[in-house]
Order: C-alpha cells, then sequence, then structure tokens
C-alpha cells in the first residue's frame, strides 16, 4: 500500500471508533466498518456513503456499497482498478463510491483536484479512467495532456478550478479525515458493506467480500 497520510493537506486526526453496525468479522485483514464518535461524527454512514460531492460509479442503486480510498499516482491504485471494475460490472449491483486521497505529495494534489474540477463539466469519470490507467508517476503537464486527450475541455477546466477550488479542497479534506480516522495507513483502502479493507485485494477477495456484506446486512 502507498502512502501513510496527507500531511500536506489537513492536520492529523485521531477520532475514537465505535462500531457501525452488526455483522461477523470476514477472514483476514477485514474487520467491521468503524464510526468516529467525536463531536464532529466524521464517520458518520451519510457522509462516508452518500456525501453528494463524491462521485459515484457501478450502479447508483446498488444494493451494498464499496468505498474506495485512492490515489492516482499509487501503483497499487492502478493495479487493483481493472479487477474491481470487473467485480463491480460483473456483479451489477454494487454502488462504488469514489473518494480521492492523494496522499503521495503535491502532483497527487494536483491530479485529484483536477479530476474533481472536471466534475463539473461531467467527465469526473473519463478524467478518473485517464489518470488511473498510466503505468508511469504522473507530472503536471502529463495530466494536461491525459485529461485533454479524455475530452475534458480544459479552458474550462481552469476557470471550475479557481472558481470551485474551495469546494474541491472541501472535499478533498473530508475524504482525507475519513480516512485518518479509519486508520487507514495508504491507498488502496476500502468500505465494502459494513467491512473495513485496508489494503489491496484479488477479484475472488473481493467477490466474497461483497457476499459477506450482503449476508451482513440481512442480519
Amino acid at each position: 500500500m502507498a502512502g501513510s497520510g496527507n500531511k500536506g493537506l489537513v492536520p492529523t486526526r485521531r477520532a475514537a471508533l465505535t462500531l457501525i453496525g452488526a455483522g461477523a468479522l470476514a477472514a483476514g485483514r477485514i474487520t467491521p466498518a468503524l464510526a468516529a464518535a467525536g463531536d464532529d461524527e466524521v464517520l458518520t454512514e451519510a457522509k462516508v456513503l452518500r456525501d453528494p460531492d463524491t462521485p459515484v460509479a457501478g450502479n447508483p442503486n446498488g444494493n451494498i456499497t464499496i468505498v474506495e480510498w485512492s490515489d492516482y499516482n499509487c501503483p497499487y491504485c492502478r493495479k487493483v482498478e481493472p479487477e474491481l471494475r470487473q467485480v463491480v460490472q460483473d456483479d451489477g449491483k454494487v454502488r462504488l463510491v469514489l473518494k480521492d486521497w492523494p496522499i503521495l505529495g503535491p502532483v497527487s494534489v494536483t491530479a485529484a483536484r483536477s479530476a474533481l474540477a472536471a466534475k463539473f463539466q461531467d467527465k469526473y469519470h473519463q478524467a478518473h479512467d485517464a489518470l488511473i490507467g498510466v503505468s508511469s508517476r504522473l507530472t503536471e503537464p502529463r495530466i494536461n495532456e491525459l485529461l485533454a486527450s479524455a475530452g475534458v475541455d480544459m479552458d474550462r477546466l481552469k476557470r471550475d478550478l479557481a472558481g470551485r477550488g474551495s469546494d474541491i479542497d472541501a472535499l478533498l479534506k473530508r475524504n482525507n479525515d475519513q480516512a485518518e480516522a479509519f486508520g487507514f495507513r495508504g491507498t488502496p483502502s476500502f468500505i465494502v458493506g459494513k467491512y473495513r479493507v485496508p489494503g489491496v485485494l484479488s477479484m475472488a477477495e473481493f467477490e466474497q467480500v461483497i457476499a459477506d456484506a450482503r449476508k451482513a446486512k440481512m442480519n
């Protein structure tokens, strides 16, 4: 897993943790998802799963939600992306929440801010796919090249970065606060239903934890 927290974006949070819901423990690194008991309720189910500013892929009306925290410069995020998307597509009933968590330096922040700015022209998913699909480390010129090739209006992007920058930064802060309160140490990290999954899973492991999450939801 890449990274250990975004110290340049927000201060470290040490939130008290309590259980979000019931459900048996899954094997290995997969544990019940946790919710903060702090005054600001960082990890409420609504804020983690239903932030209206956070992009959603898969089936928006799915009966189970996967939340992914990722960094565009993280090689593990790039590795897991096609397998996760295949699982989501094959299942057909998974709602995938995409939380940008740029913890690998200033270029990662630029990539995340640019992708989120593309949302205002309905091009977030094109931007996300372009940035996560490369095999080499990103640079700012490469980010601009990839986004333009993906059909993003770069003049509009610059205007949205200037005009909506505070909204984008507020969303990134929420993402970071949640990741730190969950105790995630790097990217990618996941919540699958009621389960906390810090790290990369195989397709079979994703399928198993999705099945476990559905069973827990019924209990």
